[in-house]
């Protein structure tokens, strides 16, 4: 008995049906359970790609390769141009959002018997769930305490700078400027920082503050969706910004839930959704279950499976599978962080799927010729077929 692949390119290619869903090439995909996905190797560092997104605040998607090449990992020479405009039934356009509400830093002084300040003690219990180390964490709550003096208008949120952190060089751990700052960004706001004598672009508070500055510099409203996007994008606009943006968005909103209810942090779905967030950029590939399973990338469901694979959860390999084999979320509900949100028809066939990142976004692997990017999961007259919960 044949199964069908999942993920079909919407309204461009007819369907393709194998009895084999797991091999590395678009022509021989199967369906058995991939070899779980390395989580430890940081998939944050491969040799990820991008492309510009549309003009105005929709992204359109990126062009990675051409279909005759799914084997190696494309570069920035691999890029062209935007995917021409289509008619699809999925998700295919991110408009602007500015990330949810997190916890603000706790101010204050220091408890008496010599005890911790209050923006120590926020630090301490977030950064674990968070994976932030603390120090990191305290410069972008000091990045978001400074500029609320100097530009109260701005609204700058300490999960933004933390997306910049982690976009730049993984909140200090990696290579890279800190906080994605160039020579030039820091030599114009990095001067007199606030309680720091001397200033150094390796000083997490210091760095958080000069990024507050170039981003409220344009005298954006960051807590409105189209200042947020506005500021970033104008923050970072070198070789891969676009890639940069959306990791800085994933993560800004994955901070921001998380702060809010960190008990949650080591839940499947929390696992799920940091492995997602780490295949920004790679291609999508037509039955594809990873590099880690030989393939340059994924497809929707490959992605999907291996989210969850990496956080100990086993799900079947297609979209419509996927579908039938959980609780659904009930109609009216919103999706929660980790669900799964469906498109196609129930009664008949569920071809696609993405992850739910909150907020009205989804880490979507969208069809051939773009990336795994973030999308807007639901808009009129798309086939928005639920969500599920995969686990708790």
């Amino acid at each position: 008995m044949r199964a069908p692949l999942t993920c079909k390119p919407f309204a461009r290619y007819p369907e393709v049906r194998s009895s084999r869903l797991d091999a590395v090439t678009p022509e021989t995909p199967t369906a058995d359970a991939p070899p779980k996905p390395a989580w430890a190797r940081g998939a944050l560092y491969r040799g990820l790609v991008a492309l510009p997104l549309v003009a105005g605040l929709a992204t359109a998607g990126w062009l990675v390769a051409g279909r005759d090449q799914p084997a190696p990992v494309p570069t920035q020479a691999a890029l062209t141009a935007p995917t021409p405009a289509q008619t699809v039934s999925g998700p295919s356009v991110l408009q602007a959002s500015a990330p949810v509400q997190a916890q603000e830093p706790a101010q204050g002084a220091a408890g008496g018997g010599g005890g911790p300040a209050p923006l120590q003690k926020w630090a301490d219990s977030l950064a674990g769930p968070l994976d932030i180390p603390t120090a990191a964490l305290l410069g972008y709550a000091n990045g978001e305490l400074t500029m609320r003096k100097e530009r109260p208008d701005c609204h700058l949120s300490w999960v933004t700078l933390a997306g910049l952190g982690v976009a730049g060089n993984n909140h200090g751990r990696g290579d890279g400027e800190p906080m994605g700052l160039s020579t030039q960004q820091w030599k114009k706001y990095g001067a007199q920082i606030p309680g720091i004598a001397n200033p150094a672009l390796s000083d997490p508070s210091a760095a958080s503050v000069a990024a507050g500055r170039a981003l409220c510099a344009s005298g954006v409203d960051l807590s409105a969706g189209n200042g947020w996007w506005k500021a970033v994008a104008g923050y970072e606009n070198g070789s891969g910004m676009e890639l940069f943006r959306q990791r800085v968005l994933g993560y800004a909103q994955l901070y921001a839930t998380l702060s809010l209810d960190p008990a949650k942090s080591n839940a499947p779905s929390v696992h799920a959704t940091r492995f997602a967030l780490g295949q920004l950029g790679l291609p999508y590939v037509w039955g594809g279950n990873g590099p880690d399973a030989g393939a340059a990338g994924f497809d929707c469901s490959g992605l999907t499976k291996a989210s969850y694979d990496s956080a100990g959860v086993s799900l079947p390999r297609t979209a419509d599978s996927q579908f039938r084999s959980m609780p659904p979320v009930p109609g009216g509900q919103e999706p929660q962080l980790g669900d799964l949100v469906f498109y196609g028809s129930p009664a008949t066939r569920i071809h696609h799927v993405g992850l739910y990142l909150g907020n009205g976004l989804m880490i979507n692997a969208p069809t051939e010729g773009q990336a795994i990017q973030i999308h807007t999961f639901h808009r009129p007259g798309d086939d928005y077929a639920g969500a599920g919960h995969p686990a708790n």
